[in-house]
């Protein structure tokens, strides 16, 4: 009798744990469907609205995937609707450099999947998904536009401080040693900030609706 009630116990402390795990994962996510239920209704296509969520969720992921390949702490997206979504990173300690890489990969990623969108829509002839992969291309140029809680904002701060700010050599998370700005990968950062901004113009304009040229 006591084997079976500790079983029992068992069980409904791993069935609990469970439950408190998805149940997490479904309060993060819930937004996601909050999200492309209200593009849908915005756009009048269910469609058009689920593949609009789906890609803000891939730009989201950019920084997602950025922030673990630097073993960096991320949380799972946060979506608002008809605001986008955000992700939070513990960069205490980051380089600027190393931050700059962050924000640049959401927008990088993101207009990865709007061209993926943009190829799958040519080769379908469908002018739903041409529309959409414009409408991603946008939302990209947009976040990389220099302003403050911009992904382009967080990028421009980052370049600045990579020019002015020295650099210190910490042991153990104590100052030990400063060195002179990196103003070299101030530079790198600038030149990647300005080839994804430009890439991602361009494919903007030529995914404009009607056949509009430059």
């Amino acid at each position: 009798m006591k084997r079976s009630l500790e079983r029992i116990g068992g069980a409904a402390v791993a069935i609990g744990a469970a439950a408190l795990k998805f149940g997490f994962l479904f309060a993060k996510f819930f937004g996601f469907f909050i999200s492309a239920a209200a593009y849908s209704f915005w756009f009048h296509s269910w469609t058009f609205g689920f593949g609009l969520a789906v890609l803000i969720l891939v730009h989201e992921l950019g920084h997602i995937l950025e922030s673990r390949r630097q073993g960096l702490k991320v949380s799972w997206p946060m979506f608002i609707p008809f605001f986008g979504a955000f992700v939070t990173v513990q960069r205490a300690g980051l380089t600027p450099f190393r931050s700059g890489l962050v924000s640049l990969a959401g927008p990088l990623v993101g207009s990865i999947g709007a061209a993926v969108v943009w190829v799958v829509g040519s080769m379908n002839h469908s002018a739903q998904l041409d529309a959409l992969a414009n409408i991603g291309f946008l939302l990209n140029a947009f976040n990389l536009l220099p302003i403050g809680f911009l992904d382009g904002g967080h990028v421009a701060e980052s370049i600045r401080q990579a020019w002015r700010v020295p650099v210190i050599r910490f042991e153990g998370g104590v100052p030990m040693q400063a060195f002179a700005p990196d103003r070299a990968r101030a530079v790198q950062l600038f030149a990647l900030y300005a080839g994804i901004a430009v890439a991602v113009v361009l494919c903007l304009l030529a995914t404009r609706p009607n056949g509009a040229t430059l």
